[in-house]
């Protein structure tokens, strides 16, 4: 998800974090540090999904860490966590740190057995850096702290002002965002636009999954109760963010598309829709895969006041040959100073209060983004949050929603068939 910044920017933002770095890493790390730099030479993996923005920290730890590679292995988010669960069940496969999106850490955090309790490397005293949801979500039943966060992903609305000013619509945020207080009243200003594009011309929404996850994501409780029950078949928001789904795609506002697929990425590139729910994480995306639209994009207020779609941890897996070297390293990249730089690249915003209350990330504006307030619309977000009640299958009905939806936009089953069998999907996975 790197973004693409002025050489100038770029080089004020490095030099700033460069030099907290130092100050964090002679406070945190020196003994650990002094430690790696008299063993013997060792390569550290890191398998992520998607791109975290780390390769710039990645050179900045090597250099101060002699005798230390770092490798990083990339995937795609479902088959990403497919794989750590199979790797985990047959001992064998599991990078040596490992990152967990926030819909599968309920899942992994049931299994301490399989992760290095990051309180043996000084987790317990990060703790007030973060909200006391976001670090909790990372802890066992037994105490064990198997991760630390990376980011948050509150949301907002992506899109192209290039495409609204075309259909006639207005392009300022605010304005927008009293356009569309609520999902309906969002696909009513999707209608406008549609009816003075076309039907053969871009659509409004990229992908139903996207538009049902940020839904999603704003439901409190959504597919677990606070018992840990699971509500999907009885919850009404569950049912209400399908039908406002099947409304958007029955308007013929949704292009249908997969998210993270080629065809996704060539979306952006090529303007094929014209809005994107936006988690803070998507920025990154977005500059990454689009290069050449800087300043066609601009970020309103998403519709049903606030929500978080997102955010993932990184853990030391039981598997690693230098789980202190890993958790050394996990707690560089979870450091305030390397969020503070990640955000700054790519948008994926802080988890850790310090860095999203300072002035830092609350006067960050984005220029590909048409120089919107970036820092303060989704620090303000986050900082205000209620968190979700997730459950270990979280990350699992979403697949199964995001697949259910992908057969109505595709045609191959009906609204009513692929809900019921969205129901038996989520019915088969169990609690």
């Amino acid at each position: 998800m790197n973004g693409s910044t002025t050489s100038r920017r770029r080089r004020k933002a490095t030099a700033a974090v460069i030099a907290v770095a130092a100050m964090v890493t002679a406070v945190c790390f020196v003994a650990s540090s002094a430690t790696a730099a008299h063993r013997d030479a060792i390569t550290l993996t890191v398998d992520v999904f998607g791109d975290f923005g780390y390769k710039d920290l990645y050179a900045q730890y090597q250099q101060s860490h002699p005798g230390i590679t770092i490798k990083e292995d990339t995937e795609q988010y479902a088959p990403h966590h497919t794989a750590l669960a199979q790797h985990l069940a047959t001992g064998a496969g599991a990078d040596d740190i490992e990152a967990i999106e926030v819909g599968y850490i309920a899942q992994f955090a049931a299994q301490p057995q399989n992760f290095v309790d990051l309180r043996q490397y000084g987790a317990s005293d990060l703790k007030s850096r973060y909200p006391a949801w976001k670090y909790d979500q990372a802890v066992s039943s037994n105490g064990s702290v198997i991760g630390l966060g990376t980011d948050v992903g509150s949301l907002g609305i992506c899109y192209r002002t290039d495409l609204f000013k075309k259909a006639g619509l207005p392009t300022d945020p605010a304005t927008l965002g009293k356009m569309w207080p609520t999902w309906s009243k969002f696909l009513a200003v999707g209608q406008q636009f549609q009816s003075k594009i076309g039907a053969n011309g871009p659509k409004f929404i990229d992908s139903g999954s996207n538009l049902y996850n940020a839904i999603i994501a704003q439901a409190n409780p959504a597919y677990y109760n606070a018992q840990g029950k699971v509500i999907a078949a009885s919850n009404p928001k569950i049912k209400g963010a399908w039908d406002t789904t099947m409304q958007a795609i029955s308007m013929g506002l949704d292009k249908g598309l997969s998210a993270f697929s080629n065809d996704w990425n060539t979306g952006f590139k090529k303007g094929t829709f014209a809005t994107v729910t936006c988690p803070a994480w998507m920025m990154g995306y977005i500059q990454g895969q689009a290069p050449a639209t800087k300043g066609k994009w601009n970020i309103a207020p998403v519709p049903g006041g606030g929500g978080s779609w997102g955010g993932s941890f990184l853990t030391v897996t039981k598997q690693s040959q230098h789980p202190a070297e890993a958790a050394d390293l996990v707690k560089f990249l979870t450091s305030p100073a390397s969020e503070l730089y990640v955000f700054q690249h790519t948008g994926n915003l802080p988890s850790e209060i310090p860095v999203l209350t300072s002035k830092a990330v609350q006067s960050f504006t984005n220029p590909f983004f048409s120089g919107a307030p970036v820092g303060k619309i989704f620090a303000g977000s986050a900082l205000a949050l209620k968190p979700q009640v997730l459950g270990p299958h979280q990350g699992d009905y979403q697949t199964a929603a995001s697949n259910a939806i992908q057969r109505v936009e595709q045609k191959k089953q009906s609204a009513n068939a692929s809900w019921q069998q969205f129901l038996t999907d989520v019915q088969n996975v169990g609690g």
